[in-house]
């Protein structure tokens, strides 16, 4: 198995990709229920509003067209919206110029940004980040399983074709998650967070010879969605509440579309009207 993208090779004609959290591992759901909404409410003092805080938080971030946007994205929303609702939040336009102009949304990025700029709310907005990274840690891998019927999709793909993790997640904790449950047996290559964007791994998989006809993107969030689309690929929904479903038609259908050359046009659109709809 290769760990980067030079030294992976082609040895089959299918290529799939398949993207971690929310997609193969159930890790979504919990990491914004148990850390990422319960973080903020602490960090800003909002437990007054919790509960329609905390649905809010989740339907933005886990349950609409926004799944998976970038936390500081996510977080910056969820401000303005409890900063015209129900409290006055101290710098959040500063933290919504620093998301919005900012080349790279991260930890150290927002660092540098408190360095030139002492804002109260990009100090807040970096301990809150930090204090979600610790209770993220503090999950037990019993939290964060597969979801049914993925290792066995997983088995069955790999018969006809290379298998990518394509994912944003943190490649430590994607290793860790997939070696853990045996998913790593039927895995060629792991691209995570450190390798680049989805769209760029794609990107650079293709170059190693595959027909764009031939490659399969397998997500849960829209970013799965562009990534695919914008590399002329296609795309199968993991879709949110039906995860299992989907893994089941995965490999009822879907693999077996991809080889015989019909899961373009009809079959796509409907995959792709189903994922929309299931966000909406």
């Amino acid at each position: 198995m290769s760990t980067n993208l030079g030294d992976f090779k082609k040895r089959k004609d299918l290529l799939f990709c398949i993207d971690s959290d929310g997609c193969a591992i159930d890790t979504m759901d919990i990491k914004h229920i148990r850390c990422f909404g319960p973080c903020m409410v602490e960090e800003w003092g909002l437990s007054e509003w919790e509960a329609p805080i905390l649905d809010r938080w989740n339907v933005v971030n886990l349950y609409s067209m926004t799944r998976g946007i970038n936390r500081f994205k996510g977080l910056s929303k969820a401000l303005k919206e409890i900063d015209n609702t129900y409290i006055k939040i101290d710098g959040v336009d500063v933290l919504d110029e620093w998301v919005e102009h900012s080349p790279e949304l991260s930890n150290e990025a927002l660092k540098k940004a408190i360095q030139e700029n002492d804002n109260i709310c990009l100090r807040k907005a970096l301990s809150w980040s930090e204090n979600v990274n610790n209770k993220i840690n503090e999950l037990s891998f019993e939290d964060k399983k597969p979801f049914d019927g993925v290792k066995e999709a997983l088995e069955y793909a790999h018969q006809f074709g290379d298998v990518a993790i394509v994912s944003s997640a943190n490649r430590q904790a994607v290793v860790e998650e997939w070696e853990l449950y045996h998913l790593l047996e039927h895995v060629d290559i792991i691209l995570a967070q450190d390798a680049g964007s989805k769209a760029y791994c794609i990107q650079e998989l293709i170059k190693k010879g595959y027909d764009k006809e031939k490659v399969l993107m397998t997500g849960d969030a829209p970013g799965d969605y562009e990534a695919a689309k914008k590399n002329g690929v296609y795309y199968y929904p993991i879709l949110v509440r039906h995860e299992r479903d989907s893994w089941t038609e995965f490999v009822s259908e879907a693999v077996s579309r991809i080889r015989d050359g019909s899961y373009g046009g009809e079959y796509q659109q409907k995959k792709v009207d189903e994922f929309i709809n299931n966000l909406n």
